[in-house]
């Protein structure tokens, strides 16, 4: 069995074509020269533009909006590699699309993030390299080797450097019981306490602040998450902590900004100071906002894109 091919070779879709770009810079390489269209009748194409065979392929795609057809410019690549002869290829997905829909939450629902995995797999993927599932046990879903890269190794220090570790006057929040395992790892990092928003979601993207859990008053608050879709959750729970927890300011982090519907309009008119996102997820123009601030996960990237080249573990990176 080949485990690793002669060479390292990137090629990205159309979804985060700069964290492609910056992640090839880091490792002193070209990004791969390939074409992916779209017919006039929707349907993809993708074209490589140079040799795979004997590679060690990596394939840069966020499953993000347009989510199927990010997804299937993904599986259509996997399948092109495939059939070049690639010695392994790795599909690597900043921004995991589907990784909510993980369990039955009521009857006859599907479970498409297992579909999802099998569908890279039968693609021609022999391994996984994404950032922060929604939900950890999605690994399980897969039947090849998927490493796991977290957000929080990334966000914290930013926040450290601004506040400094161990101020006293800082507290980490979780947005909701989901997230509890996320934000005492920041809290962890940064030495400060943790708080918990307790909320009754009604309907999907609506939820009721209901409960702080711990003391936030008259204290600077960061508010810690995986991703920011709509912006409900984040925005009502700054205000709940402000109003009914009496703290000075709100920060937020999160590892994917979604930022779906009325998010951004959302995070303009809350309480929160700034946002800080990681580019898991490309930010387009049209939704450029002065309050949100993103970091690179390009560097993160390449340090696990050489360590799994070398076969060495990529655990020292959570350190």
């Amino acid at each position: 069995m080949t485990f690793h091919g002669k060479d390292i070779k990137i090629f990205t879709g159309n979804s985060n074509i700069p964290v492609a770009k910056q992640t090839a810079k880091a490792l002193g390489l070209p990004l791969g020269k390939s074409n992916v269209i779209t017919f006039s009748d929707g349907e993809i194409s993708v074209s490589l533009q140079e040799s795979v065979r004997g590679s060690d392929v990596f394939i840069f795609q966020s499953t993000s909006d347009p989510v199927n057809t990010n997804l299937m410019e993904l599986l259509i690549m996997c399948d092109a590699c495939k059939r070049a002869s690639a010695a392994r290829i790795t599909a690597v997905i900043p921004y995991f699309g589907y990784a909510r829909q993980d369990r039955k939450a009521k009857s006859r629902d599907p479970i498409s993030a297992k579909l999802v995995a099998d569908l890279i797999t039968t693609a021609g993927a022999d391994r996984v390299l994404t950032m922060d599932l929604h939900a950890a046990q999605i690994q399980g879903f897969f039947n090849i080797p998927l490493d796991h890269l977290l957000g929080v190794p990334v966000l914290a220090p930013y926040f450290a450097e601004r506040f400094g570790k161990n101020t006293g006057d800082t507290v980490v929040v979780s947005p909701d019981l989901g997230s509890v395992t996320r934000a005492r790892n920041f809290a962890d990092r940064i030495d400060a306490p943790l708080a918990i928003v307790d909320k009754r979601r009604q309907r999907a993207n609506v939820s009721e602040v209901m409960n702080i859990i711990g003391d936030v008053r008259d204290k600077r608050v960061i508010l810690v998450d995986d991703m920011i879709d709509t912006a409900g959750t984040l925005c009502n729970a700054a205000a709940a902590i402000v109003e009914k927890g009496g703290a000075t300011e709100v920060y937020a982090c999160a590892t994917h900004g979604v930022l779906s519907g009325p998010a951004i309009e959302r995070i303009e008119n809350s309480v929160i100071k700034e946002v800080v996102l990681l580019d898991t997820i490309q930010l387009p123009p049209e939704k450029a906002c002065d309050k949100i601030t993103m970091l690179r996960v390009a560097p993160i990237f390449a340090d696990a894109i050489t360590r799994i080249y070398d076969d060495k573990p990529i655990s020292p990176l959570f350190v």
